[in-house]
């Protein structure tokens, strides 16, 4: 082995504390980094690569006539297909979702081809295949429209541009009632950008009469709701990867400024023996390499290992398997962390390359005697015990290295407050979604006891439960809920609509913008319905619910993470409620008042049960994200501060020996360590927590963004004053954590060996 191997391998070896934080604060900067990276990539890939292999079409327009435009930005198109809204019903008149139907001879063509998953293309009539994200269904399984017309469905298939949920052939149309419209399908040479696919879509509208075109839906916003999933993991990824990265350079430019300075007489005598400045410096950045690197493969293991819960959603999705991050995204993201603990500790280890010979050996490890005085005559005059004065004199002697410990403590806190708020408005965001807090619900025995549109429940007048519920003592609140599928022109899967009897506002649902409808006709829709539709609070829509128009005044955005729409039941009068939500009074039981309803309404109709609390998987995964991830900066915030410490300890070990030559006793010598971080503590929680606060402002609305939703103020509005007052109370933690152990071993050292160090 060479000389300059053996100085790296007897650096690593005697600095066990450095070589472990690097190690740690690499492998969390990893993690999040290939999690981060990686979820991106891997939750597109699929969708681009079937999009590719199907020739998806860039541009779906609905026309109301069967015409064909001239494009000249065109490449492909294929159409016009004729588009039909259909009810169905399967055996036993068991009710099934409205589809959106389209007749083609084929699955193949110049765009859109579709995927068959199962069975074959219908070649007779009476024969239909069935979209796969719809529902699962068995070949031969029979659908009857409501004029009495029987399809037997001959196979399964995937659109991945999502143009149908149901394919006929032309011949059948007939049988279907007509065509309600038709769908063009188009390809251009730009339209990688929602400006591009604007400018395509111009140039079709201007190529066809006026009021030909019904609707027209992007590509890039079927991409986005196939990838919204992942995507949602992100941006809180992203935040810790960059908080990672920050607390890497910060720990590792500390560790080798420190360590350079400590061992200024031992780079002396190496360069007096032959080392070279550039190997001198090229020796640190080895030695923080090493562990990084070490790290770095921890990390890379652990961020794919991770992933995995969220990489199994879109299999599922796609019908892909063996889904993993690419391996090219662990290599950068690992690569990446390695090169800024090999730049950072390039920078710190360039003044051991600068130093003489004759002055590192002269100087040694002595530290200055200047910086600092002034601050310790200030904290001479303080009223407190001679011990504290000093410690809290002593970030003033060291301000770089202060400034180093300040920054890593703040940046813990900033992940702690961070990682609280998200925590915080992620519950909230599930009660929002869930649209659910009711105590008590009362629902229909059997599935075949809901009714739909124009249809009369099997099991009893429903028109009793309401009144039942009201005599129940204990009740506070109650409304029913009735849901029905309802297509739109131009939309290839069926919405829902939720009709209430009663004021539901109490019960979760919380306005982004606009109102609350108040009258028949006016509806509330969430983010998902409105962008689908092409629509915007005050405009007005028209949906079909069991084959009838129902024209629709948008009064409000709800949050929502479904494409449902919220009306008042009289709206759509023949719409019975299928359940019934009951808040209860303070201090009512559950249980026993669902008893004690149970008896009112007799056995076999509805029914009443507490409400359960479920918890979201997606909610699980990103909170055991957070809190790892959380807990992990923390440990390098902690070790980051107590290496500093040591460090410092080990410059004025003879200082040390001097004081308990004088007389200060170990619990004196804990108070001065103590005392030296508890004031950066306090600082670095100070600036901490407005830091994580802006974190989560940016980073829960991207997570909603990335979902295609918008966030009401209350769902980020997490942190009250007793919890700022906890968060800001951080900092000082992690600084009493980190200092802990260096005043232990302060505490200990023996005077005679503290006073023969030099």
């Amino acid at each position: 082995m060479s000389a300059l191997g053996t100085v790296i391998r007897s650096g690593v070896r005697r600095r066990r504390v450095q070589t472990i934080v690097i190690g740690l604060v690499a492998a969390a900067a990893v993690t999040a980094a290939v999690l981060g990276a990686g979820l991106l990539v891997a939750s597109r890939a699929p969708f681009d690569q079937a999009f590719a292999a199907q020739r998806g079409a860039h541009l779906t327009v609905q026309l109301t006539t069967a015409q064909q435009a001239t494009v000249p930005t065109a490449t492909a198109t294929a159409g016009p297909y004729a588009v039909m809204n259909v009810p169905f019903h399967g055996p036993e008149g068991m009710r099934m979702p409205d589809l959106t139907v389209v007749a083609r001879p084929g699955p193949g063509g110049d765009v859109d081809r579709v995927e068959l998953t199962d069975g074959r293309w219908a070649t007779a009539p009476d024969e239909i295949v069935i979209g796969g994200d719809m529902f699962r269904v068995p070949t031969g399984f029979e659908l009857t429209t409501d004029d009495g017309h029987v399809f037997t469905v001959v196979g399964t298939a995937r659109s991945v541009s999502g143009t149908a949920s149901a394919w006929v052939l032309p011949s059948a149309v007939d049988r279907l009632g007509g065509a309600t419209g038709y769908q063009m399908l188009y390809r251009f040479a730009a339209a990688g950008t929602p400006a591009e696919v604007e400018a395509d879509r111009a140039a079709v509208e201007a190529a066809l009469p006026p009021g030909s075109v019904l609707g027209a839906r992007s590509w890039l916003d079927v991409r986005e709701r196939a990838v919204r999933e992942a995507a949602v993991f992100v941006p809180f990824l992203v935040a810790f990867a960059l908080l990672g990265i920050v607390m890497a350079v910060l720990v590792v430019g500390t560790v080798i400024a420190g360590t350079v300075g400590a061992a200024t007489r031992r780079i002396g005598i190496l360069k007096a023996l032959g080392c070279t400045p550039a190997g001198i410096v090229r020796a640190f950045v080895i030695q923080a390499l090493l562990p990084a690197t070490v790290g770095a493969v921890a990390g890379a293991v652990a961020g794919n290992l991770i992933a995995l819960p969220v990489l199994a959603e879109t299999e599922q999705l796609y019908g892909s398997a063996n889904m993993t991050i690419a391996w090219w995204v662990t290599l950068v993201a690992a690569g990446g962390v390695l090169t800024v603990v090999a730049a950072t500790a390039w920078a710190a280890a360039l003044r051991a390359g600068r130093l003489r010979t004759v002055d590192a050996i002269a100087v040694g490890r002595a530290s200055s005697p200047v910086r600092g005085r002034w601050a310790g005559r200030l904290a001479a005059r303080l009223p407190v015990p001679r011990p504290v004065a000093l410690g809290l004199a002593r970030p003033f002697a060291r301000p770089v290295r202060t400034t180093a410990i300040l920054l890593a403590v703040a940046t813990g806190a900033a992940a702690v407050t961070f990682a609280t708020g998200l925590a915080a408005s992620l519950v909230r965001i599930q009660g929002a979604v869930e649209q659910n807090n009711a105590d008590v619900t009362v629902e229909a025995a059997a599935p075949s006891q809901q009714a739909g549109p124009g249809e009369q429940s099997q099991a009893q007048d429903w028109r009793v439960v309401p009144a039942a519920i009201g005599a129940q003592p204990g009740t506070r609140a109650f409304y029913g809920v009735a849901q029905a599928p309802v297509t739109a022109p131009g939309l290839s899967d069926p919405m829902t609509v939720t009709a209430f009897t009663g004021d539901a506002t109490w019960d979760g649902y919380l306005m982004v913008s606009g109102r609350w409808f108040t009258a028949p006709g006016e509806a509330v829709a969430g983010a998902p319905f409105l962008k689908a539709m092409g629509a915007r609070v005050g405009d007005t829509v028209t949906v079909r619910a069991d084959g009838e128009p129902v024209r629709l005044h948008i009064v409000g955005e709800v949050f929502e993470t479904g494409s449902g729409v919220f009306i008042s039941a009289a709206t759509i009068p023949d719409m019975p409620p299928g359940e019934w939500r009951i808040a209860l009074t303070d201090g009512t039981d559950a249980s026993a008042y669902s008893e004690a309803l149970n008896k009112k309404l007799g056995g076999g109709g509805p029914q009443a049960h507490p409400t359960g609390v479920e918890i979201d998987p997606l909610l699980a995964v990103v909170q055991g994200l957070t809190a790892t991830l959380t807990l992990l900066l923390l440990a390098v915030a902690a070790l980051g501060l107590l290496n500093m410490l040591v460090l410092d300890l080990r410059d004025r070990v003879h200082d040390l020996g001097v004081h308990k030559a004088l007389g200060m006793t170990p619990r004196q010598t804990i108070a001065m360590v103590v005392a030296s971080v508890i004031g950066v503590g306090l600082l670095g929680g100070a600036l901490g927590v407005p830091a994580g606060i802006a974190l989560q402002r940016l980073v829960v609305p991207a997570m909603a963004a990335s979902g295609g939703l918008h966030l009401p103020d209350s769902l980020l509005d997490v942190y009250g004053p007793v919890l700022l007052a906890a968060l800001a109370l951080g900092g000082p933690a992690i600084a009493l954590l980190g200092a802990l152990m260096p005043a232990g071993w302060a505490a200990r050292i023996r005077t005679a060996a503290a006073l023969r160090t030099e």
